[in-house]
Protein backbone atom coordinates (compact mmCIF):
# COMPACT_ATOMS: atom_id res chain seq x y z
CA UNK A 1 0.00 0.00 0.00
CA UNK A 2 2.34 3.15 -1.24
CA UNK A 3 2.81 5.65 1.02
CA UNK A 4 5.04 7.83 -0.89
CA UNK A 5 6.16 10.64 1.98
CA UNK A 6 5.56 8.42 5.14
CA UNK A 7 6.54 5.27 4.66
CA UNK A 8 3.95 2.90 7.17
CA UNK A 9 3.18 -0.69 6.94
CA UNK A 10 0.33 -3.25 8.07
CA UNK A 11 0.83 -4.17 11.32
CA UNK A 12 -0.13 -7.43 13.30
CA UNK A 13 -1.37 -7.03 16.53
CA UNK A 14 0.65 -10.31 17.96
CA UNK A 15 1.71 -8.51 21.19
CA UNK A 16 -0.26 -6.64 24.00
CA UNK A 17 0.41 -3.14 24.36
CA UNK A 18 -0.63 -0.15 26.63
CA UNK A 19 -2.32 2.48 25.48
CA UNK A 20 -3.63 5.82 26.97
CA UNK A 21 -7.24 6.04 26.20
CA UNK A 22 -8.06 9.56 27.44
CA UNK A 23 -5.25 10.90 24.66
CA UNK A 24 -6.84 9.36 22.33
CA UNK A 25 -10.78 10.07 22.78
CA UNK A 26 -13.00 10.58 19.77
CA UNK A 27 -13.51 13.93 19.38
CA UNK A 28 -17.13 13.41 19.74
CA UNK A 29 -18.27 10.54 21.96
CA UNK A 30 -20.64 7.82 20.49
CA UNK A 31 -24.27 7.90 22.02
CA UNK A 32 -26.36 7.53 25.44
CA UNK A 33 -26.17 3.73 25.02
CA UNK A 34 -28.07 3.22 28.49
CA UNK A 35 -31.06 4.56 26.71
CA UNK A 36 -30.45 2.92 24.09
CA UNK A 37 -30.23 -0.80 25.71
CA UNK A 38 -33.20 0.48 27.82
CA UNK A 39 -35.28 1.36 24.62
CA UNK A 40 -34.39 -1.96 23.30
CA UNK A 41 -35.65 -3.67 26.54
CA UNK A 42 -39.37 -2.12 26.72
CA UNK A 43 -39.12 -2.96 22.92
CA UNK A 44 -38.70 -6.50 23.77
CA UNK A 45 -41.83 -6.16 26.18
CA UNK A 46 -43.89 -4.36 23.61
CA UNK A 47 -47.08 -6.67 22.41
CA UNK A 48 -47.68 -6.07 18.64
CA UNK A 49 -44.13 -4.63 18.19
CA UNK A 50 -43.32 -2.99 15.00
CA UNK A 51 -39.70 -2.60 14.32
CA UNK A 52 -37.83 0.07 11.94
CA UNK A 53 -34.65 -0.51 14.07
CA UNK A 54 -31.71 -3.15 13.35
CA UNK A 55 -31.10 -3.54 9.81
CA UNK A 56 -31.18 -7.37 9.18
CA UNK A 57 -33.14 -8.22 5.80
CA UNK A 58 -36.14 -9.41 5.78
CA UNK A 59 -36.02 -11.84 3.29
CA UNK A 60 -34.93 -15.43 3.15
CA UNK A 61 -31.39 -16.78 1.33
CA UNK A 62 -31.95 -17.44 -2.25
CA UNK A 63 -33.04 -21.58 -2.53
CA UNK A 64 -30.08 -22.25 -4.82
CA UNK A 65 -27.40 -21.18 -1.93
CA UNK A 66 -29.13 -23.30 0.45
CA UNK A 67 -28.77 -25.92 -1.84
CA UNK A 68 -25.16 -24.91 -2.55
CA UNK A 69 -24.70 -25.40 1.73
CA UNK A 70 -26.87 -28.81 1.44
CA UNK A 71 -24.75 -30.08 -1.62
CA UNK A 72 -21.42 -29.50 0.20
CA UNK A 73 -22.48 -31.01 3.73
CA UNK A 74 -23.78 -33.75 1.43
CA UNK A 75 -20.56 -34.45 -0.30
CA UNK A 76 -18.29 -33.85 2.52
CA UNK A 77 -16.96 -30.87 1.88
CA UNK A 78 -17.21 -29.22 5.32
CA UNK A 79 -13.48 -29.77 6.32
CA UNK A 80 -10.95 -27.05 7.32
CA UNK A 81 -10.06 -23.93 4.88
CA UNK A 82 -7.68 -21.85 4.22
CA UNK A 83 -7.82 -18.55 6.09
CA UNK A 84 -7.66 -16.46 3.39
CA UNK A 85 -10.50 -18.27 2.40
CA UNK A 86 -11.46 -21.03 -0.44
CA UNK A 87 -9.85 -20.39 -2.86
CA UNK A 88 -13.02 -21.21 -5.12
CA UNK A 89 -14.77 -18.14 -3.24
CA UNK A 90 -11.52 -15.94 -3.68
CA UNK A 91 -11.83 -16.41 -7.52
CA UNK A 92 -16.17 -15.41 -7.56
CA UNK A 93 -14.87 -12.76 -5.36
CA UNK A 94 -12.25 -11.26 -7.48
CA UNK A 95 -14.87 -12.17 -10.93
CA UNK A 96 -17.69 -10.21 -9.28
CA UNK A 97 -15.20 -6.87 -8.52
CA UNK A 98 -13.83 -7.00 -11.87
CA UNK A 99 -17.39 -7.86 -13.48
CA UNK A 100 -19.22 -4.80 -11.17
CA UNK A 101 -16.75 -2.66 -9.91
CA UNK A 102 -13.97 -2.33 -12.99
CA UNK A 103 -11.15 -3.69 -10.13
CA UNK A 104 -9.07 -6.10 -11.03
CA UNK A 105 -7.77 -8.02 -7.88
CA UNK A 106 -5.60 -11.06 -7.84
CA UNK A 107 -7.73 -13.61 -5.87
CA UNK A 108 -4.64 -15.80 -4.54
CA UNK A 109 -2.85 -12.16 -2.65
CA UNK A 110 -5.28 -9.55 -2.94
CA UNK A 111 -8.71 -11.15 -1.24
CA UNK A 112 -9.12 -12.55 2.16
CA UNK A 113 -12.88 -14.13 3.34
CA UNK A 114 -13.58 -12.84 6.84
CA UNK A 115 -16.71 -13.75 9.11
CA UNK A 116 -19.07 -11.24 8.23
CA UNK A 117 -18.15 -7.64 7.64
CA UNK A 118 -18.56 -6.74 10.83
CA UNK A 119 -15.31 -9.00 11.30
CA UNK A 120 -13.79 -7.51 8.14
CA UNK A 121 -13.96 -4.30 9.93
CA UNK A 122 -12.63 -5.22 12.80
CA UNK A 123 -9.85 -6.88 11.23
CA UNK A 124 -8.80 -4.00 8.64
CA UNK A 125 -8.64 -1.23 11.53
CA UNK A 126 -6.68 -3.43 13.60
CA UNK A 127 -3.81 -4.53 11.03
CA UNK A 128 -3.87 -0.55 9.80
CA UNK A 129 -3.88 1.76 12.58
CA UNK A 130 -1.35 2.70 15.06
CA UNK A 131 -2.09 4.33 18.22
CA UNK A 132 -2.27 8.20 17.73
CA UNK A 133 -3.28 7.87 13.52
CA UNK A 134 -6.48 9.72 13.13
CA UNK A 135 -8.91 8.08 10.98
CA UNK A 136 -11.47 10.84 9.10
CA UNK A 137 -15.07 9.28 9.54
CA UNK A 138 -18.35 10.57 8.45
CA UNK A 139 -20.39 11.96 10.91
CA UNK A 140 -23.26 10.55 11.20
CA UNK A 141 -21.62 6.74 11.18
CA UNK A 142 -21.65 2.93 11.38
CA UNK A 143 -21.10 2.87 15.67
CA UNK A 144 -19.23 -0.37 15.00
CA UNK A 145 -15.97 1.77 13.77
CA UNK A 146 -15.98 4.18 16.86
CA UNK A 147 -15.64 0.66 18.90
CA UNK A 148 -12.77 -0.73 16.74
CA UNK A 149 -11.10 2.38 15.69
CA UNK A 150 -10.69 3.54 19.79
CA UNK A 151 -9.79 0.00 20.22
CA UNK A 152 -6.94 0.24 18.05
CA UNK A 153 -5.70 3.21 19.57
CA UNK A 154 -6.65 5.80 17.07
CA UNK A 155 -8.61 8.90 16.84
CA UNK A 156 -11.64 9.53 15.08
CA UNK A 157 -11.87 13.09 13.10
CA UNK A 158 -15.55 13.59 12.61
CA UNK A 159 -16.11 14.87 8.89
CA UNK A 160 -19.45 16.49 8.91
CA UNK A 161 -22.15 16.25 6.61
CA UNK A 162 -25.83 17.75 6.23
CA UNK A 163 -29.36 17.11 4.82
CA UNK A 164 -28.65 20.21 2.59
CA UNK A 165 -26.06 18.38 0.57
CA UNK A 166 -28.15 14.91 1.19
CA UNK A 167 -25.54 13.91 3.78
CA UNK A 168 -23.30 12.96 0.86
CA UNK A 169 -19.39 13.15 2.21
CA UNK A 170 -17.63 15.93 0.15
CA UNK A 171 -14.12 16.45 -0.60
CA UNK A 172 -13.82 19.81 0.56
CA UNK A 173 -15.03 18.80 3.93
CA UNK A 174 -12.63 16.09 4.37
CA UNK A 175 -9.58 18.50 3.53
CA UNK A 176 -10.65 21.27 6.70
CA UNK A 177 -10.60 18.03 8.64
CA UNK A 178 -6.87 16.85 7.80
CA UNK A 179 -4.02 17.50 9.93
CA UNK A 180 -0.20 15.64 10.11
CA UNK A 181 -1.63 12.69 11.57
CA UNK A 182 -4.23 11.64 9.50
CA UNK A 183 -4.20 8.44 8.44
CA UNK A 184 -7.07 6.90 6.66
CA UNK A 185 -10.97 7.94 5.15
CA UNK A 186 -13.48 6.31 5.80
CA UNK A 187 -16.20 5.80 2.88
CA UNK A 188 -19.77 4.22 3.31
CA UNK A 189 -21.38 4.57 0.53
CA UNK A 190 -24.56 3.84 -0.09
CA UNK A 191 -24.63 4.90 3.76
CA UNK A 192 -25.74 3.55 7.04
CA UNK A 193 -27.76 5.41 8.94
CA UNK A 194 -28.13 8.10 6.26
CA UNK A 195 -29.02 6.09 2.55
CA UNK A 196 -26.68 8.58 1.35
CA UNK A 197 -24.86 7.36 -2.14
CA UNK A 198 -21.58 10.02 -2.72
CA UNK A 199 -22.20 11.35 -6.49
CA UNK A 200 -18.97 9.94 -8.85
CA UNK A 201 -17.76 13.40 -9.58
CA UNK A 202 -17.49 14.17 -6.13
CA UNK A 203 -15.78 10.71 -5.41
CA UNK A 204 -13.66 11.61 -7.86
CA UNK A 205 -12.32 14.38 -5.77
CA UNK A 206 -12.24 12.77 -2.58
CA UNK A 207 -9.83 10.22 -4.86
CA UNK A 208 -7.62 12.94 -5.56
CA UNK A 209 -7.38 14.67 -2.14
CA UNK A 210 -6.74 10.82 -1.21
CA UNK A 211 -3.55 10.43 -3.88
CA UNK A 212 -2.47 14.17 -3.08
CA UNK A 213 -2.15 14.08 1.36
CA UNK A 214 -1.07 10.08 0.85
CA UNK A 215 -4.46 8.50 2.63
CA UNK A 216 -5.43 5.04 2.70
CA UNK A 217 -9.31 5.07 2.02
CA UNK A 218 -11.50 2.19 3.75
CA UNK A 219 -14.62 2.07 1.31
CA UNK A 220 -17.38 0.00 2.98
CA UNK A 221 -19.68 -0.74 -0.10
CA UNK A 222 -22.20 -3.73 1.82
CA UNK A 223 -25.22 -1.46 0.11
CA UNK A 224 -23.82 -1.20 -2.91
CA UNK A 225 -26.74 -2.92 -5.03
CA UNK A 226 -29.47 -0.79 -3.30
CA UNK A 227 -29.65 2.37 -5.38
CA UNK A 228 -32.42 3.74 -6.22
CA UNK A 229 -33.24 7.21 -8.95
CA UNK A 230 -30.45 8.49 -10.58
CA UNK A 231 -27.58 7.22 -7.89
CA UNK A 232 -24.90 5.28 -8.85
CA UNK A 233 -22.17 3.14 -7.70
CA UNK A 234 -18.43 3.69 -8.60
CA UNK A 235 -15.90 1.43 -6.39
CA UNK A 236 -13.23 4.20 -5.42
CA UNK A 237 -10.53 1.51 -5.85
CA UNK A 238 -11.62 1.30 -9.38
CA UNK A 239 -10.30 4.92 -10.26
CA UNK A 240 -6.77 6.10 -11.55
CA UNK A 241 -4.33 5.65 -8.36
CA UNK A 242 -6.27 4.36 -5.83
CA UNK A 243 -6.05 0.59 -6.04
CA UNK A 244 -3.25 0.77 -4.41
CA UNK A 245 -4.35 2.86 -1.29
CA UNK A 246 -7.79 1.46 -1.14
CA UNK A 247 -9.32 -1.17 0.76
CA UNK A 248 -12.30 -2.36 -0.11
CA UNK A 249 -14.73 -4.29 2.91
CA UNK A 250 -18.14 -5.95 1.43
CA UNK A 251 -20.22 -8.93 2.37
CA UNK A 252 -22.94 -11.04 1.39
CA UNK A 253 -25.38 -10.11 5.03
CA UNK A 254 -27.14 -7.46 3.06
CA UNK A 255 -27.03 -7.88 -0.63
CA UNK A 256 -27.86 -11.85 -0.45
CA UNK A 257 -30.21 -12.03 2.46
CA UNK A 258 -27.31 -13.86 4.49
CA UNK A 259 -27.10 -12.31 7.48
CA UNK A 260 -26.42 -15.49 10.24
CA UNK A 261 -24.04 -17.43 7.19
CA UNK A 262 -21.53 -15.00 7.90
CA UNK A 263 -19.64 -14.32 4.93
CA UNK A 264 -17.93 -10.80 3.95
CA UNK A 265 -14.37 -9.92 2.39
CA UNK A 266 -11.67 -7.04 2.42
CA UNK A 267 -9.60 -6.94 -1.35
CA UNK A 268 -6.58 -4.70 -0.84
CA UNK A 269 -3.03 -4.52 -1.83
CA UNK A 270 -0.91 -7.73 -1.07
CA UNK A 271 0.97 -6.80 2.02
CA UNK A 272 -2.09 -5.54 3.90
CA UNK A 273 -4.24 -8.36 3.08
CA UNK A 274 -1.50 -10.67 4.43
CA UNK A 275 -1.41 -8.81 7.52
CA UNK A 276 -5.07 -9.38 7.99
CA UNK A 277 -4.88 -12.67 7.18
CA UNK A 278 -1.94 -13.78 9.95
CA UNK A 279 -4.48 -11.66 12.71
CA UNK A 280 -7.24 -13.70 11.38
CA UNK A 281 -5.86 -17.12 11.52
CA UNK A 282 -5.07 -16.05 15.33
CA UNK A 283 -9.09 -15.39 15.88
CA UNK A 284 -11.47 -18.37 13.95
CA UNK A 285 -9.18 -19.50 11.77
CA UNK A 286 -11.75 -19.05 8.77
CA UNK A 287 -14.93 -18.36 7.67
CA UNK A 288 -17.59 -21.50 8.18
CA UNK A 289 -16.80 -23.59 5.42
CA UNK A 290 -20.09 -24.57 4.70
CA UNK A 291 -21.06 -21.00 3.98
CA UNK A 292 -18.37 -20.36 2.09
CA UNK A 293 -19.76 -22.86 -0.71
CA UNK A 294 -22.75 -21.30 -0.27
CA UNK A 295 -21.37 -17.95 -0.94
CA UNK A 296 -19.91 -18.74 -4.57
CA UNK A 297 -23.16 -20.05 -5.38
CA UNK A 298 -24.40 -16.63 -4.39
CA UNK A 299 -22.00 -15.12 -6.33
CA UNK A 300 -21.90 -17.13 -9.44
CA UNK A 301 -25.79 -17.70 -9.79
CA UNK A 302 -28.89 -16.25 -10.36
CA UNK A 303 -29.00 -12.49 -9.15
CA UNK A 304 -32.91 -12.86 -9.67
CA UNK A 305 -33.42 -12.59 -5.57
CA UNK A 306 -31.31 -9.31 -5.26
CA UNK A 307 -33.24 -7.69 -7.57
CA UNK A 308 -36.29 -8.77 -6.13
CA UNK A 309 -35.14 -6.82 -2.90
CA UNK A 310 -34.04 -3.85 -4.62
CA UNK A 311 -37.99 -3.53 -6.07
CA UNK A 312 -38.80 -3.91 -2.39
CA UNK A 313 -37.18 -1.69 -1.01
CA UNK A 314 -37.63 0.66 -3.51
CA UNK A 315 -41.60 0.45 -3.21
CA UNK A 316 -41.24 0.79 0.93
CA UNK A 317 -38.50 3.73 0.46
CA UNK A 318 -41.73 5.52 -1.30
CA UNK A 319 -43.81 4.24 1.13
CA UNK A 320 -42.23 5.51 4.34
CA UNK A 321 -40.99 9.20 2.75
CA UNK A 322 -44.79 9.54 1.56
CA UNK A 323 -45.86 8.86 5.40
CA UNK A 324 -43.13 10.28 7.39
CA UNK A 325 -43.72 13.54 4.83
CA UNK A 326 -47.08 14.08 5.85
CA UNK A 327 -46.27 14.11 9.12
CA UNK A 328 -44.02 17.15 8.86
CA UNK A 329 -40.72 15.55 8.36
CA UNK A 330 -37.69 16.28 6.03
CA UNK A 331 -34.84 14.02 5.14
CA UNK A 332 -31.88 13.78 2.38
CA UNK A 333 -32.87 12.48 -0.68
CA UNK A 334 -31.92 8.73 0.97
CA UNK A 335 -30.73 8.09 -2.67
CA UNK A 336 -28.94 3.76 -1.41
CA UNK A 337 -29.19 1.46 1.11
CA UNK A 338 -32.81 0.54 2.85
CA UNK A 339 -32.87 3.40 5.50
CA UNK A 340 -34.71 6.89 6.03
CA UNK A 341 -32.96 9.17 7.68
CA UNK A 342 -35.98 11.66 8.92
CA UNK A 343 -35.32 15.00 10.71
CA UNK A 344 -37.96 14.72 13.25
CA UNK A 345 -37.59 18.26 15.04
CA UNK A 346 -40.52 19.66 13.60
CA UNK A 347 -42.29 17.82 16.65
CA UNK A 348 -40.69 19.63 19.50
CA UNK A 349 -39.47 16.45 20.60
CA UNK A 350 -35.66 15.20 20.50
CA UNK A 351 -35.09 12.01 18.60
CA UNK A 352 -34.72 9.55 22.08
CA UNK A 353 -38.21 11.53 23.54
CA UNK A 354 -39.84 10.55 20.28
CA UNK A 355 -38.70 6.87 20.16
CA UNK A 356 -40.18 6.22 23.89
CA UNK A 357 -43.10 8.23 23.00
CA UNK A 358 -43.90 5.95 19.82
CA UNK A 359 -42.81 3.03 21.46
CA UNK A 360 -45.41 3.50 24.64
CA UNK A 361 -48.45 4.76 22.93
CA UNK A 362 -47.66 3.35 18.88
CA UNK A 363 -45.88 0.19 19.48
CA UNK A 364 -43.39 1.07 17.15
CA UNK A 365 -39.72 1.14 17.84
CA UNK A 366 -37.59 3.15 15.31
CA UNK A 367 -33.73 4.17 16.56
CA UNK A 368 -32.73 7.55 17.44
CA UNK A 369 -30.02 9.55 15.61
CA UNK A 370 -28.03 10.12 18.73
CA UNK A 371 -27.26 6.03 18.52
CA UNK A 372 -25.44 7.59 15.55
CA UNK A 373 -23.40 10.40 16.27
CA UNK A 374 -23.71 12.67 19.22
CA UNK A 375 -25.00 15.31 17.63
CA UNK A 376 -27.64 14.10 15.81
CA UNK A 377 -30.53 14.66 18.04
CA UNK A 378 -33.24 15.78 15.92
CA UNK A 379 -33.16 12.75 13.42
CA UNK A 380 -34.02 9.17 13.49
CA UNK A 381 -33.06 6.41 11.19
CA UNK A 382 -35.84 4.41 9.60
CA UNK A 383 -35.44 0.75 8.37
CA UNK A 384 -37.26 -0.57 4.85
CA UNK A 385 -37.77 -4.12 6.24
CA UNK A 386 -41.52 -4.70 6.69
CA UNK A 387 -43.57 -5.77 4.10
CA UNK A 388 -46.06 -3.06 2.38
CA UNK A 389 -49.72 -3.01 4.33
CA UNK A 390 -46.98 -3.23 7.74
CA UNK A 391 -45.27 -0.09 6.96
CA UNK A 392 -48.73 1.49 6.50
CA UNK A 393 -50.10 0.33 9.45
CA UNK A 394 -47.09 1.69 11.66
CA UNK A 395 -47.31 4.89 9.58
CA UNK A 396 -50.47 4.91 11.06
CA UNK A 397 -50.09 4.37 14.58
CA UNK A 398 -47.17 7.19 14.60
CA UNK A 399 -49.26 10.00 13.15
CA UNK A 400 -51.91 8.90 15.34
CA UNK A 401 -49.64 9.07 18.73
CA UNK A 402 -48.57 12.51 17.32
CA UNK A 403 -52.08 13.61 17.05
CA UNK A 404 -52.95 12.89 20.24
CA UNK A 405 -50.30 14.21 22.38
Amino acid sequence: MSRPRRQKRAKVMAESRTVDRTSDRTTEQPRNEVDIFTLQALANETPDLISFGLGDPDSTTAPHIIEAAQRAIDEGRIGPAPSRGLPELRQAIANKLQRENNLIVDPDSEVVVTTGSQEGLFLLVQSLIDPGDEVLVPDPRYPAYDKAITLAGGKIVLVPTSEENDFALRAADIEAKLTERSKALLLITPSNPTAAVIPPDELQRIAELAIERDLIVISDEIYEYFLYEDARHVSIGSLPGMKERTITLNGLSKSHAMTGWRVGYIAAPAEFVAAVSSLKAMGNIHAPTVSQWAAVAALEGPQDAVNEMRANYARRRRLMMDGLKEMGFTFGSSKGAFYIWANISSTGMDAMQLCYHWLREAGVMVFPGSRFGERWKDYMRFTLLQPDDVILQALERMDNALASR
